[in-house]
């Protein structure tokens, strides 16, 4: 049984912490212990991770050589999903040393006709003060929106359609190798009329590719990790309530009634969804509480309409057998 975990950015970046080599190294250590019950399995494993905080420091530094010009989105991208891979592959050699892994940069295919390529929304890189913000979007055509302290850049977040080096997943999993890939949602890349990618600047949503990543590779179940320990009702409110176990069609029915978050945890949730359209089995959990998560103890559970979750079939054998 292949599984897919999908390490949020909150995962790996703890909120206020500056985004310090130490730092990075220091959360993806954690990672890494957090991940060990899938490290001592024979199951194949293969995971994402997010990218925003990292793409945000890269494009201050870019932005900051006036001699050399701002690098693209693409590539800088392309830059972080090297990086974290780096860092998360050693801490995961030093937890698992006779285990193989694999970091594989990942080309995400869209459509270069998406309605999102029109109308950019996702928020990227740094706050900008009002001038700062008009200035770059006069220069060099950047649109821009309001946020919390200021401005900021926004770009398209086109859906992933396929991942372009997925048949290399598949050939690495089959032989025994966890793979980190698709970072970041993978680097957005539309195909030309000869079948050649070329980088666009944008944004995939990295959970909605997971579930791509998964279903390519035959994954049944996929495991969406943050700093929130499952879904809740109400989460900002007076009386937040915890969901424990979900249908696809009622994770739908809680986004599109606005009871959860659209910006946090809605789009973890519509992914959760998808993938439980498919069969699949997909859990929202915090990352400290992996162990749990596995055994439908923690976290919140969306299974396929008119099923049993796999991980709730688990716990009533146990709980039989006792």
């Amino acid at each position: 049984m292949t599984r897919d975990v999908a390490l949020g950015g909150n995962a790996l970046d703890r909120r206020g912490e500056p985004i310090t080599a130490a730092v990075q190294r220091r959360n993806v250590e954690l990672a890494a212990e957090a991940l060990a019950p899938l490290l001592d399995s024979d199951e194949p494993l293969v995971i994402t991770h997010g990218n925003g905080p990292q793409v945000g420091l890269l494009m201050l530094e870019s932005e900051a050589d006036t001699a050399v010009g701002a690098y693209p989105l693409d590539v800088l991208g392309a830059e972080t999903e090297g990086m974290i891979g780096y860092m998360l592959e050693q801490a995961l050699i030093r937890r698992s040393p006779h285990a193989r892994f694999a970091t594989l940069l990942t080309q995400t295919v869209v459509s270069a006709v998406d309605p999102a390529m029109r109308k950019p929304t996702k928020p990227v890189g740094p706050v900008y003060d009002t001038v700062t913000a008009h200035r770059l979007a006069e220069q060099r055509g950047f649109s821009i929106a309001p946020d919390t302290g200021g401005w900021r850049r926004v770009v398209p977040s086109p859906e992933p359609i396929r991942i372009l080096e997925q048949d290399a997943v598949r050939v690495l999993l089959d032989n025994g190798t966890t793979v980190i890939t698709a970072g970041g949602g993978g680097v957005p890349v539309v195909i030309d009329d000869q079948g050649r990618p070329m980088g666009i600047e944008g944004v995939v949503d990295k959970d909605l590719t997971a579930v791509v990543l998964a279903l390519a590779v035959g994954a049944d179940s996929l495991l969406l990790l943050t700093d929130v320990d499952g879904v809740y009702r109400d989460f900002s409110g007076p009386r937040p309530e915890k969901i424990e176990h979900l249908s696809a069609r009622t994770a739908r029915s809680l986004i599109a009634g606005g009871a959860v978050g659209r910006g946090s945890m809605g789009p973890k949730l519509e992914a959760a969804a998808r993938f439980a359209d498919r069969g699949g089995t997909a859990v929202i959990a915090a990352l400290d509480q992996m162990a749990g998560a596995l055994a439908g103890l923690s976290g919140t559970t969306v299974a396929p309409d008119g099923s049993h979750s796999i991980f709730d079939l688990e716990r009533y054998r146990t709980a039989g057998a006792r």
